[in-house]
């Protein structure tokens, strides 16, 4: 067969992500403090960006401007005020002696100048005047106070440590010794160093580690330096001078306490019931995480950037939250001026088209959200009347269908997003549960109500009466749930919940203790 060249007329569809796409794209899944970071890069590199005030205007020097030019702010020349026309309207209207009228026209002030004339100042608390001296009502003069002036900073554990090393250590070979096992401390208080390690790297002996590291465990707070639980509670228990040897066996064998093995902890510690009781009250009231109390790191609030609120007619007010909205606008007198000039038009009318294209990626950003947030409090009404006992079963095509967007769009939305509600702050992800079915066809359950409701029955039960997996699926079958016993147990195990026979021994313990 002989080979030829042929030319064929074909038409098909693709799709071209384009750099501007792929960006709006991403900001839709950026968090209020990536998109701030996105939108200052922006503004830094684009002339035409400018972010804007409280009020909504551009922060220009326009009204410093009208200022040194003369004028009051309301059009007219201050010369006509200064020229001596006593006749004017503001003069012999019927505001004459108003303080916020005069104010405005005379661009001035009327507030008293004279303190001493005023009514004395509220006392805001009496009995701390001796020591906050800028109170008002203080006998001493000051411009004011500020709560946060007063509130005692937080301490980390390091800083801690370091205040009470140079009363123990006097030596500084012992003091390095010490800095370099502090290093090794994680948030809760624990040693993570190899001690064979840290002998090769200061170049001394393993036993002059030992004897340090045996002073700093003497340290504030109790507990700090142990390389394990049963370490920390054992100083805890020593300082206490509660350390016997029964105490000491028990602390050797906490696999037996965390599963409830009160049988063998008895015959292993060679006590009986009564003392294995009180020793599992002074263990309950130790600190396992001595690090835990200090200052780790700097915590950041979460805002939320949705706010749903009850409206008067019943239903519901979903609205974006105006501290989280970027607030940026394009100059466009800023761009004629120059263009007038003479400038590089080729380099103003690209940024003019990014900052056009950002401005209505940050809309469209924001009408998502809305619609978005909107069905999905039309979708979970009945959790946010009731509770978490009335959580739907939603998922993202059932949003998507809804609202006639695609499925990634609304996941993209609902990442890392917040909505602020009478029921408290979630996160938008978490209105999005499985499905689990119903008995004889009756309405279908969140996955998330369930789990609450597995939590409720077991935090209900009596120490005579403790629901294994069994009776929890019959309780919940009860309620309208078709739930297996695997599922019950599956959802046991993710909350944190033992089983029913460890339940049984730990409640009988805690009611023998507690007297009842």
């Amino acid at each position: 067969m002989a080979l030829s060249a042929n030319l064929f007329l074909r038409q098909s569809q693709s799709l071209v992500m384009t750099p501007q796409l792929m960006q709006s794209i991403q900001l839709l899944q950026m968090t209020h403090f990536e998109l701030n970071q996105f939108i200052a890069q922006e503004v830094e590199k684009n002339p035409l960006l400018e972010f804007t005030t409280n009020d909504g205007e551009m922060g220009s020097d326009d009204g410093r401007q009208a200022e040194d030019e003369g004028y009051d702010g309301h059009g007219e020349d201050r010369s006509d005020h200064q020229s001596g026309n006593l006749e004017s309207d503001w003069y012999e209207s019927d505001n004459t002696g108003h303080a916020d009228r005069l104010s405005a026209e005379l661009d001035t002030n009327f507030s008293n100048v004279f303190p001493d004339d005023g009514p004395p100042q509220r006392l805001d608390a009496p009995e701390l005047l001796s020591q906050w001296k800028s109170m008002p009502g203080s006998s001493e003069p000051s411009e004011g106070y500020d709560l946060d002036d007063f509130v005692a900073g937080q301490i980390s554990l390091r800083d801690h440590l370091n205040q009470q090393i140079p009363f123990l250590l006097p030596s500084p070979a012992d003091r390095l010794i010490a800095q370099q096992l502090i290093d090794q401390l994680d948030e809760a208080g624990y040693l993570r160093a190899d001690i064979d390690e840290a002998t090769g790297r200061l170049g001394t002996e393993t036993a002059e580690i030992e004897r340090v590291l045996g002073i700093l465990q003497t340290l504030d707070p109790p507990g700090v330096f142990a390389r394990s639980l049963g370490e920390c509670l054992a100083i805890q228990l020593k300082q206490k001078d509660r350390l016997d040897p029964a105490m000491a066996m028990l602390l050797e064998h906490l696999d037996l306490l965390a599963r409830r093995d009160f049988a063998t902890l008895k015959r292993v510690c060679g006590v009986d019931e009564e003392d294995l009781l009180d020793m599992m009250t002074e263990i309950r009231q130790l600190n396992p995480k001595p690090g835990s109390g200090f200052e780790t790191g700097v915590s950041e609030a979460i805002m939320p950037d949705i706010i749903v609120r009850p409206s008067a007619d019943g239903s519901w007010l979903v609205e974006l939250n105006p501290d989280t909205l970027p607030k940026v606008l394009v100059n466009q007198s800023y761009f004629a001026s120059i263009s007038k000039t003479g400038g590089d038009y080729a380099f103003l009318s690209e940024c003019l088209q990014n900052a056009n294209w950002l401005t209505r990626s940050l809309d469209q950003r924001a009408k998502t959200m809305m619609k978005v947030a909107s069905e999905i409090v039309r979708q979970q009404d009945a959790f946010l009347v009731n509770g978490v006992d009335h959580l739907r079963p939603l998922n993202l095509k059932t949003v998507a269908d809804a609202i006639k967007m695609h499925e990634s769009t609304v996941s993209r939305v609902t990442s890392n997003k917040y909505v602020l509600t009478p029921r408290g702050l979630f996160e938008l992800k978490y209105f999005f549960t499985v499905s689990i079915g119903a008995v004889e066809g009756g309405d279908s359950h969140s996955a998330e109500a369930v789990r609450h409701r597995i939590r409720t029955l077991i935090l209900q039960e009596s120490p005579e009466a403790v629901l294994s997996d069994d009776d929890i699926v019959d309780t919940l079958k009860e309620g309208g749930i078709e739930l297996a016993r695997r599922t019950v147990a599956k959802y046991r195990e993710a909350m944190n919940i033992p089983s029913s026979v460890q339940r049984r021994r730990e409640k009988r313990a805690l009611a023998k203790v507690s007297g009842f």
